[in-house]
């Protein structure tokens, strides 16, 4: 019985130390008025997630992409991340600008200006800085897919060289 007990104790204790995981990276999204202010304070690239809540693939990027220890991490480093609904019905504030919704297209106005009128989603809107020209990369990436986009602004890499001179003598290191 004596043995039993320390048995089932043992499965015990290893089954919860199996059961935790460690700890994911997790991306810090901020709003449009908080990119504001950190902005003005810290000038750095920005990433803006445009999803819809509908959309089966912007769900599938958080799970898969976004919640990737390595590309939380890199973002978190390098970029200010904001998650934005396309379809959002308040006014968005952005570069000292107003966005209101449009009805004719069923999107905020700060959506057409981000991904100058092509709505597909998810899109990745990637900014060297608040008042640069936007450059959005529409549909689901993977981990791995993202790395090149995300370095390039990222390391201001945009500032010297053409994404493609960079793409090739970049070293890739994600899975």
């Amino acid at each position: 019985m004596q043995k039993v007990k320390c048995f089932f104790g043992i499965l015990f204790l290893v089954t919860i130390i199996f059961s935790f995981e460690p700890a994911k990276e997790k991306i810090n999204w901020i709003s449009l008025q908080e990119l504001e202010e950190q902005y003005a304070k810290n000038p750095r690239p920005i990433l803006v997630d445009m999803y819809t809540d509908w959309c089966g693939w912007c769900k599938q990027m958080d799970r898969v992409t976004y919640s990737n220890d390595k590309v939380a991490a890199y973002i978190n480093e390098h970029y200010y991340a904001v998650r934005y609904n396309a379809e959002s019905r308040d006014t968005a504030i952005f570069n000292h600008k107003k966005y209101t919704f449009n009805p004719g297209y069923g999107t905020n106005d700060l959506a057409l200006f981000l991904s100058f009128g092509r709505l597909e989603y998810p899109c990745t809107v990637f900014l060297s800085t608040i008042d640069a020209k936007p450059a959005p990369l529409p549909g689901y990436m993977k981990p791995k897919e993202i790395e090149a986009p995300l370095k390039f602004f990222g390391e201001r890499a945009d500032l010297t060289q053409t994404f493609v001179e960079f793409s090739r003598k970049m070293k890739k290191e994600w899975r």
